[in-house]
C-alpha cells in the first residue's frame, strides 16, 4: 500500500526530489577540446609573443610562502581578462604553472602545442591547463571575451601579470 505524504515530509520529499533532479538536469559544460586524432606532441609552432588588445586584472591573489617547503614564493592568484576583438594572449607554458580558465562571455581560439588545429572555447566552458602544454589564445569573434583564471604562480615569476 502507498505510503501517505504527511504534512512535515512532504517538503523533505520534495527537497530530495529537486536536489536529484538537478544533479541530471545541468550538466556542466567542457571546454572544447582537441580532436583525438588531431592531438600531437609539438603539434603547432610558437605563436604570438606579445598581447594584444587584452586587459589583465589580479583580482586577488595569496601569498603561499606558510604552506612552506616547495610552496615558499608561490602564489594562488585569481585575474579577469578581456580579450578584445582580435586581440591576443601572448604564447606562454604551463609546464610550470597550473591554471583553471572559465570563459564566461564570448568565444576565443586556443593554438597549442599539443594539437594540430585551433580550439574554439565558448562561454560556460572551463579549461584546466597543465604539464607539457604551450598555447597563444586569440578573439576571432566580434564580441569582447571574458575569461577568469585561477594559477599557481611558481617562484620564479616576478611578474603579476604574467600570462
Amino acid at each position: 500500500m502507498p505510503q501517505k505524504f504527511t504534512e512535515g515530509r512532504l517538503p523533505l520529499a520534495l527537497a530530495t526530489l529537486g536536489l536529484f533532479a538537478s544533479t541530471f538536469a545541468t550538466v556542466p559544460a567542457l571546454a572544447g577540446e582537441c580532436p583525438a586524432d588531431q592531438v600531437a606532441a609539438g603539434a603547432m609552432a610558437p605563436g604570438e609573443t606579445a598581447p594584444d588588445g587584452v586587459t589583465d586584472d589580479v583580482l586577488a591573489s595569496i601569498d603561499l610562502s606558510s604552506k612552506g617547503g616547495n610552496w615558499k614564493g608561490s602564489a594562488l592568484r585569481f585575474r579577469k581578462l578581456v580579450v578584445q576583438p582580435g586581440g591576443v594572449v601572448p604564447w606562454h607554458s604551463h609546464e610550470a604553472r597550473p591554471a583553471n580558465i572559465l570563459i564566461v562571455e564570448g568565444s576565443i581560439t586556443e593554438y597549442s602545442s599539443t594539437c594540430k588545429v585551433p580550439i574554439e572555447h565558448k562561454a560556460g566552458e572551463v579549461t584546466a591547463e597543465f604539464g607539457e602544454l604551450a598555447h597563444w589564445w586569440k578573439n576571432n569573434g566580434s564580441l569582447p571575451a571574458v575569461l577568469y583564471s585561477a594559477d599557481i604562480l611558481p617562484p620564479m615569476s616576478k611578474d603579476d601579470h604574467a600570462m
